[in-house]
């Protein structure tokens, strides 16, 4: 299907919805786009509506007035609304987790079902945050080659790259596909987004929480406090996958959302 557009907060925001049924809004990890979910599109297609957006700064998407958890956050509500959406199952990876947590603080009468997938809770620590703003200085003034290279053996886990290079590459096209002006944006909004561990126990909808247990960026313990917080989630752990996990293994993944969305109504 042709992609459509949103303008908000200065910026295009580009989006593609797929199937009829249920609503499901999918969001990519950074520094992909839409196309991080082509393997698992098709499967769900057949039985829900899917909404699948370039996030702010990646894709065809533009960073606007910049790409805070809040921009994200009422890019989807805007989305939604304009494709009389008013509950959905929302799947986040990575950031798209974290643009999640901002969701649900603002919206959650809206949310029907969480898949929370390679993601964390707490904001960045000092440390962290300061890499990242470093890292978008660098990017802004040298491009984005060098920062790729460093990200790709921390974002891919293991496995996937020393087997399936296809992957590796499709997952690098994606990443090659950011502008420096977005990569250094979307740094910038990371950086500064909330803590979200004391919001987690006011999420009250079904929740599926996904890790890779080749994943370095994201530890076993953040996917337990996750699990701990959220009342009544389900917590299953992808073997031989890393950060970005349904890329890498998107038959597992379906194995496990497919049960937990076709059991529920909304």
């Amino acid at each position: 299907m042709a992609a459509q557009s949103i303008q908000r907060a200065g910026a295009k925001i580009v989006y593609e919805i797929r199937g009829s049924g249920p609503a499901v809004v999918l969001l990519h990890p950074f520094p992909t786009n839409r196309h991080f979910w082509d393997s698992v599109s098709p499967a769900l297609e057949l039985r829900y509506r899917l909404i699948i957006p370039d996030l702010r700064g990646h894709g065809e998407s533009s960073v606007g007035e910049g790409a805070s958890m809040a921009n994200h956050a009422e890019d989807v509500r805007h989305i939604c609304r304009e494709s009389a959406i008013d509950r959905a199952a929302f799947i986040g990876v990575s950031i798209g987790g974290y643009i999640l947590f901002e969701f649900c603080r603002r919206y959650s009468e809206h949310v029907a079902l969480l898949v929370l997938s390679n993601t964390k809770a707490q904001s960045d620590s000092d440390e962290a945050r300061a890499n990242r703003l470093k890292a978008a200085a660098e990017v802004e003034k040298n491009g984005t080659a060098s920062f790729l290279d460093s990200m790709v053996p921390k974002l891919l886990g293991e496995t996937t790259r020393r087997n399936r290079p296809d992957i590796v590459s499709r997952a690098r096209a994606m990443m090659d596909a950011m502008s420096r002006e977005g990569l250094a944006a979307v740094q910038r909004g990371m950086a500064s987004r909330s803590d979200s561990v004391t919001t987690m126990p006011a999420i009250k909808v079904p929740t599926l929480i996904v890790r890779g247990q080749e994943d370095t960026l994201i530890p076993a313990q953040d996917a337990e406090l996750m699990h701990n917080k959220i009342s009544g989630s389900h917590l299953y752990a992808m073997a031989q996958s890393g950060h970005y996990a349904p890329l890498e293994k998107p038959q597992e993944f379906l194995q496990v959302l497919r049960p937990f969305l076709d059991s529920r109504t909304w």
